[in-house]
């Protein structure tokens, strides 16, 4: 017998299970895609359309929205996701805006009090950086209030898993076409003054993910209010088969167009995108890539400069520098565990201005305490144009002072029980020991993080110094050592 199929439309991804055999008929409740944070499954084996048609009435009958915005990337499967997430809704009585492709953070703003559309939530079809044969969702209620797993997204599963639905509504929901771009455009230019922008040149990289139409939009509006920003575009085109790569900018093969493009134009910044733009990477003149740690610094102490004695929020996994900016520019640094939904939460508890991952995601309480990945590089084009100094020069002051190793990555089947171990090994001597997420190891003149990838069989490590590249190195080399050793022995 076939798997359920969605009311008015086929499984583009049918599931062949008999429901005779218990067997099977478990792994067919089971859903697999449901993370910690979001929905992510490979396509055919834990991700369909059917699946999608689900999630949509589980939705429905959990959060019992009136309406609901839906936005999908550029990936060759996230459009009919979308329509089959769609029935799922509509066949519940719930009315659907439709965004057409967007990224992530157009669906936070339309299920946010910043839109116009008045929806009670927002879903984005998107497996941001994963592998071709991937997609997923990402979750919000009204007023884009996160959707994870401590917040709803378990009782969403279990209620998809059980696909116990009542008949499809007498009176089906509406499915409405409308684009938020030009107010979303709006609210980002309400970040900077456009008046103080000097003329730039910026290499912008979509990837060929969903960026390139907001960029477009920015472009224009630029035009007509008289800031001569130059963009020169590569990889800018949307297109689902991402003949360049997925677009994953934290791995330095997906870096060298961005960088190469920067020398060969002499620009002032490059800016390149993941798949769903909630996350940007940046580029100094000179083509070299940034980390993500020392964005975060710049973008707290530009937050400081206009409203002293705010809170700001960062992840512990690197540390010293964003703590030694935020407290010399009269600001409260405040610790949150690593991941968007504890930092979204943490933003909201502290009412923080700004909030920071290493990672590249980047938080604020304008908008929606959600993550962006367009309000970050206008802040920095500001800060080229007002401290009329190249990015280079902002940064190299502040990687001097607190040299950091950058994440790597080890896999470990025994990764929970080497976590618990390896600080042993320090714990005598240092100053400090910190468990918000993983461990954190504060030996005075360096100080380490290791801790679990959510996800994967992966232990995590970042190490820093004070001033002191030499030292970093080799802790980072002591650890990594003492990390193999236990993996070999346990």
């Amino acid at each position: 017998m076939q798997g359920t199929r969605p009311a008015g439309g086929a499984a583009r991804f049918p599931i062949h299970y008999s429901f005779n055999h218990p067997q099977l008929a478990d792994l067919m409740k089971k859903l697999n895609c449901f993370k910690a944070y979001d929905i992510r499954g490979q396509l055919g084996s834990e991700l369909d359309d059917d699946i999608a048609y689900r999630i949509g009435r589980a939705y429905a009958a959990y959060l019992k929205p009136a309406s609901v915005a839906v936005g999908a990337d550029v990936r060759l499967t996230s459009e009919a996701l979308k329509r089959a997430l769609a029935r799922g809704l509509t066949d519940s009585g719930i009315d659907v805006v439709d965004l057409g492709m967007t990224g992530t953070e157009e669906v936070y703003f339309a299920a946010s009090a910043m839109s116009s559309l008045n929806v009670d939530g927002g879903i984005e079809i998107t497996a941001s950086h994963n592998p071709m044969d991937y997609n997923g969702m990402k979750l919000v209620g009204k007023h884009a209030l996160p959707i994870s797993g401590d917040s709803g997204l378990r009782a969403i599963q279990t209620l998809a898993e059980e696909n116990a639905f009542p008949p499809v509504a007498a009176s089906r929901g509406t499915v409405t076409k409308k684009s938020v771009v030009p107010e979303y455009v709006d609210h980002l230019l309400g970040y900077i003054d456009v008046a103080a922008l000097k003329p730039l040149k910026l290499v912008v990289n979509a990837g060929n993910g969903a960026a390139g139409h907001v960029v477009d939009s920015l472009e224009k509006r630029f035009a007509c209010m008289g800031a001569t920003i130059d963009f020169i575009k590569i990889q800018h085109e949307p297109d689902g088969n991402f003949p360049h790569g997925i677009p994953n900018p934290l791995l330095p093969e997906c870096r060298q167009a961005t960088a190469h493009a920067v020398m060969e134009h002499k620009a002032d910044m490059g800016i390149a995108w993941d798949g769903d733009f909630d996350r940007c990477f940046l580029f100094d003149e000179r083509g070299a890539f940034i980390e993500g740690y020392y964005i975060v610094g710049l973008l707290a102490e530009a937050f400081l400069r206009r409203s002293p004695g705010e809170k700001i929020i960062h992840d512990p996994r690197l540390i010293w520098n964003t703590q030694s900016i935020v407290t010399e520019a009269a600001g409260i640094p405040v610790m949150s565990k690593t991941g968007h939904a504890f930092i979204k939460e943490r933003m909201r508890q502290e009412n923080a201005i700004y909030g920071g991952e290493m990672s590249a995601h980047h938080y604020f309480r304008d908008f929606a305490y959600c993550d962006s990945g367009m309000i970050p590089w206008l802040l920095i084009a500001e800060l080229l144009s007002t401290r009329n100094i190249p990015l280079s020069a902002m940064v190299s002051e502040r990687v001097a002072a607190f040299p950091s190793s950058g994440e790597i990555n080890r896999r470990i089947a025994n990764a929970s029980a080497v976590v618990e171990q390896l600080p042993g090994a320090y714990e005598r001597d240092a100053v400090g020991v910190d468990r918000t997420d993983g461990v954190s190891v504060d030996m005075h003149s360096w100080r380490f993080n290791l801790r679990l990838s959510n996800t994967e069989p992966l232990v995590r490590l970042n190490v820093e110094s004070r001033s002191n590249r030499q030292l970093m190195e080799e802790k980072t080399a002591e650890v990594l050592a003492l990390l193999d050793s236990l993996a070999l022995h346990d």
